[in-house]
């Protein structure tokens, strides 16, 4: 049970490719893989704080100020985030701009308050808040790797070059909104398509 806990949100329920969900910083920040690294681990970490505390306090909550309450929890976790951020990957911070503080109102974290973490367990709560975390992490580190090395015939992360230049007539378009756009339906209608021949052989 709870193994299923931790793995839904990678596999069966990703929050991107499933759920549909944060699709806004996704579009803005994944045109590099070093941008949704930086974004993933900071929605990462205040999904898994912000599951857990809302969890713990669940029962002291009045119904009629859940929802302020959630956003407090989870504006406590993004400040951490965005003051490390500033403090020790100041680059990655200017990069990544306002996107940084609107993890506050990503709607993965605030959907896993309001359906999960307020009526579930503290165990429970880690573990969907890391399994959705760690989906949210597979889904846009794999479009920002599609669309990096589409867009400029390299990956580099962090200053260090992965993929080498091969080629010197990039697909600029992958660097727009309609380049991110068209690899999430191209990846969703993968999975679909997996999904529908699986289900044709059973």
């Amino acid at each position: 049970m709870k193994l299923d806990e931790l793995t839904k949100g990678v596999f069966k329920y990703n929050p991107v490719f499933y759920l549909v969900l944060g699709l806004c910083p996704l579009l803005a920040v994944s045109t590099r893989v070093d941008n949704a690294l930086g974004m993933s681990l900071g929605v990462l970490f205040v999904l898994v704080g912000s599951n857990v505390i809302i969890s713990v306090i669940k029962q002291w909550i009045p119904p009629e100020v859940r929802i302020p309450c959630f956003i407090v929890v989870i504006a406590s976790f993004v400040t951490i985030v965005d003051l490390f951020m500033h403090g020790y990957a100041p680059e990655l911070h200017a990069r990544l701009g306002i996107y940084v503080p609107l993890i506050v109102v990503n709607c993965i974290i605030f959907a896993r308050a309001e359906a999960f973490a307020s009526k579930n367990p503290v165990s429970h709560s880690l573990l969907d808040g890391i399994g959705m975390g760690i989906g949210f992490m597979f889904a846009i580190v794999g479009i920002a790797s599609v669309r990096e090395v589409l867009s400029t015939g390299k990956m580099t992360i962090f200053g260090y070059t992965l993929i080498p230049q091969f080629t010197q007539s990039p697909a600029m378009v992958m660097l727009l909104p309609p380049g991110a756009f068209l690899t999430i339906a191209s990846i969703m209608a993968l999975i679909n398509y997996k999904k529908t021949m699986k289900k044709e052989k059973e």
